[in-house]
């Protein structure tokens, strides 16, 4: 049964010792390294092909949905226009808000594998090569 109490006074502790997972040691890249490759040509382009993606559809999501918050606000005739049954415009455009949401996180996803992950693992392989 084991305890919680200290070893015996003058006695050695005869617990069997932690063990820890060898690990191979990484030499850490120093903050010049870092500096270097932020101030390389290859990470401009990856920070301008980033930028240029996501800026532009970012500023296109939030015009949409204010303009749909806008819409509910003060159209609210247009919104409540039935379309069929008991669906109406504002139910059309706000589900079309959850489906907007996930395509855009479905062209981001397409666009970083396609574009910025082979760019950032060339600059990840550079630096690691360097260190």
């Amino acid at each position: 049964m084991a305890t919680d109490a200290p070893p015996p006074e003058g006695g050695t502790d005869t617990s069997p010792a932690p063990t820890t997972p060898d690990r191979t040691t990484t030499v850490q890249p120093t903050t010049a390294q870092f500096v270097e490759v932020q101030e390389s040509k290859e990470f401009g382009e990856l920070r301008r092909t980033y930028r240029s993606f996501a800026f532009p559809l970012t500023i296109a999501f939030i015009a949409w949905y204010l303009l749909y918050v806008l819409l509910s606000n003060y159209a609210g005739g247009f919104m409540g226009t039935k379309l069929f049954g008991n669906i109406n415009v504002a139910l059309v455009l706000g589900l079309a808000q959850f489906a907007t949401t996930f395509l855009i996180a479905w062209y981001y996803a397409r666009h970083a594998a396609r574009k910025l992950d082979p760019k950032a693992d060339a600059i990840k392989s550079r630096m690691e090569a360097d260190a």
